[in-house]
């Protein structure tokens, strides 16, 4: 599966507004609410391109926030992957953000993430929701291809560095 097969070029964000100056990474509630705007900053990038209507993004990030409380999404190497799956969508639907100075993120690594992916998938497609899961993490062992993905400026940088990777590269 290839990442662009998956992300909605329109919801890219190539520098999302959430910063985490002043934030206490080793603050469980201050990390929440950097979560919380990220995931809602995304989403919100989903709605805009048409991917569900606005009554539906409280619910989504709710989702997405509570499947986070779970376990932390924020798999090391400076990356996170909250996800979800949600009645709203009828099909898998994702978006990638960078923070080019880093939010803290509960990662596993206790390192901050640079690139989140944004994954909701319909309740009844949970196969698809995983191989998604898995071409992002695959593609994202790559080194290489995180710094130059990190080093993006632009939506369409981003995007034609992900049309350029191997399917689960």
């Amino acid at each position: 599966m290839r990442l662009t097969s998956f992300l909605v070029r329109e919801a890219i964000i190539p520098e999302l507004s959430v910063r985490g100056n002043g934030i206490d990474p080793k603050n469980p509630q201050q990390v929440l609410e950097v979560k919380t705007r990220v995931i809602r900053e995304m989403a919100q990038a989903l709605h805009a391109a048409g991917y569900f209507r606005a009554d539906e993004l409280d619910d989504i990030v709710k989702a997405v926030i509570r499947r986070e409380q779970l376990g932390t999404t924020g798999i090391g190497q400076g990356i996170a992957i909250p996800h979800s799956r949600h009645s709203s969508v009828h099909e898998l639907v994702g978006t990638l953000a960078l923070a080019p100075e880093g939010l803290p993120f509960d990662s596993l690594d206790n390192e901050p993430v640079y690139v989140i992916f944004l994954l909701v998938s319909p309740q009844e497609r949970p196969g698809d929701h995983l191989r998604a899961l898995e071409a992002i993490v695959r593609t994202m062992r790559d080194a290489d291809f995180v710094k130059r993905l990190r080093a993006c400026k632009s939506r369409e940088e981003i995007w034609n560095l992900l049309e350029s990777a191997a399917p689960g590269w």
